[in-house]
């Protein structure tokens, strides 16, 4: 799909692409009835033989469709999921800090937020254009060499320290697979087999022989205003973290504002 898709709004983008394909569609009906149809030659088993082939079409490019459209809904739930996650990680990360000795406690909660800071205002914009900001990277590094220093004295500080330093991987580890969500969406070979099926889903119903040409175009329609609905919902869903609906970074603003500010 054009890169301009998952930035407009959801309702015009579907006005657009009920639009376009109904357009298509209907123009192509138009030009099948005066150019192709009166060369054929129809007699009464046609239209059976023309409905048993949209039935089988319909029924393989529905399931087809239709499986690429829970893969796509699973795909966005599973991205909204890893969103929480690593927010839910910095705040796990961020009480666990708290049992560290002055100042080292307010060293380590200091960087902790100036990376949530960074993943709000600059991260998650980057990410709605569909560019990795990697510079975070640098925070966490500097976050990471200040919990390396730390050295403990006492039973209790080291299993805290342990329990630490794994909260702070589970947090590298989310922040990696959030970054890598970003990329995600179906393939251009995937596409091709979306908008190439749904071309031959409308383009066998030409063939039908409707003497009232108002009754075929409603047919036809109907199969392409379907269609742009059911291609509608897999766009706006391909790409959970980009574009105008992408996943808002709501988690790491209750975070930083019910924890991490309240408690400076």
């Amino acid at each position: 799909m054009p890169l301009w898709a998952y930035f407009a709004s959801p309702l015009i983008l579907a006005l657009v692409m009920v639009a376009i394909i109904e357009a298509i569609s209907l123009g192509a009906l138009s030009l099948s009835r005066r150019f192709l149809l009166p060369r054929l030659h129809f007699n009464d088993g046609v239209n059976d033989a023309i409905s048993g082939t949209v039935q089988a079409i319909g029924v393989f490019y529905g399931i087809t469709v239709g499986l690429i459209a829970v893969g796509v809904w699973n795909t966005h739930s599973n991205a909204g999921d890893l969103v929480s996650k690593e927010a839910a990680s910095i705040g796990g990360l961020y009480r666990d800090f708290g049992g560290y000795p002055s100042p080292v406690r307010e060293e380590l909660r200091g960087k902790l937020r100036e990376y949530t800071v960074f993943v709000i205002d600059q991260a998650w914009p980057a990410q709605k254009e569909g560019r990795r900001l990697d510079t975070g990277t640098h925070l966490l590094d500097d976050l990471q060499s200040h919990l390396f220093k730390f050295e403990p004295s006492t039973p209790g500080q080291t299993a805290l320290h342990s329990e630490t330093l794994r909260a702070y991987n589970t947090l590298i580890e989310y922040r990696r697979l959030r970054i890598d969500a970003v990329g995600n969406g179906l393939s251009t070979v995937m596409w091709v087999v979306i908008w190439v099926g749904a071309a031959i889903s409308i383009g066998v119903a030409y063939l039908y022989r409707i003497e009232d040409a108002r009754i075929h175009f409603m047919l036809v329609a109907l199969m392409a205003g379907f269609l742009a609905m059911v291609l509608f919902m897999i766009v706006i869903n391909d790409k959970p973290l980009v574009g105008y609906i992408g996943i808002p970074p709501d988690p790491y603003k209750l975070i930083l504002e019910k924890l991490i500010d309240v408690s400076r």
